[in-house]
């Protein structure tokens, strides 16, 4: 992967499945019988048009505890809420208060070998191309905190279910819709508990 110039899409069926926020299995379900290579073949998929992102966010919050990033209004309603993947037991998610230094699209991946992760038996750093299967997927929202960001996944089924090397792992729709919101300067608060449901 290492040398690769792209980690681009493996299937049509992948990039479908990424472009109407579900997965490969369930668009097969809905187009039974199809064979996804014939152009202008119509498919049955979801209607994903979420409307305009809001004008303006307070910030963002994410909740260790029930695995969800929020995005807050200035008055602390619930404008989005993402499912996510958030930190480990080798790097756990930070606690306190953060801030959005930049965003940066179609990341590449650097491996830092200091912190080891399992699975990786590399001693010396590395950098994986861009694309959509990269390890950070198809965005990287990187946090005043050093080597801590917001990003994509080359893996959308296993969000919620599965941890992230320290940072906040979205699908790369969600990581798109969210960097679309913030800005340099957008806070992040990292919080432990759940919060209560619908805001309040």
């Amino acid at each position: 992967m290492a040398r690769l110039q792209r980690l681009g899409y493996h299937n049509v069926t992948e990039k479908l499945a990424e472009r109407f926020h579900i997965s490969e299995q369930l668009l097969r379900r809905l187009n039974p019988g199809i064979g996804f290579r014939k152009a202008g073949t119509k498919l049955l998929v979801p209607d994903i048009d979420r409307g305009d992102s809001p004008a303006t966010i307070a910030g963002i919050e994410v909740d260790k505890g029930a695995r969800l990033v929020r995005v807050l209004d200035p008055s602390g309603k619930w404008l989005a809420v993402f499912p996510a993947s958030i930190g480990s037991a080798e790097k756990p998610a930070p606690g306190g208060e953060a801030e959005v230094k930049r965003v940066v699209r179609n990341p590449t991946y650097h491996y830092d070998p200091r912190f080891a992760f399992k699975g990786v038996k590399a001693k010396r750093p590395f950098t994986i191309a861009a694309g959509p299967n990269n390890p950070v997927g198809s965005v990287w929202i990187d946090l005043s905190i050093e080597s801590y960001g917001i990003h994509g996944t080359p893996e959308p089924g296993k969000i919620g279910t599965t941890f992230s090397h320290g940072c906040i792992r979205l699908t790369n729709w969600d990581a798109e819709d969210l960097a679309s919101m913030v800005q340099k300067g957008t806070k992040v608060s990292f919080k432990d508990e759940m919060a209560n449901a619908g805001g309040e």
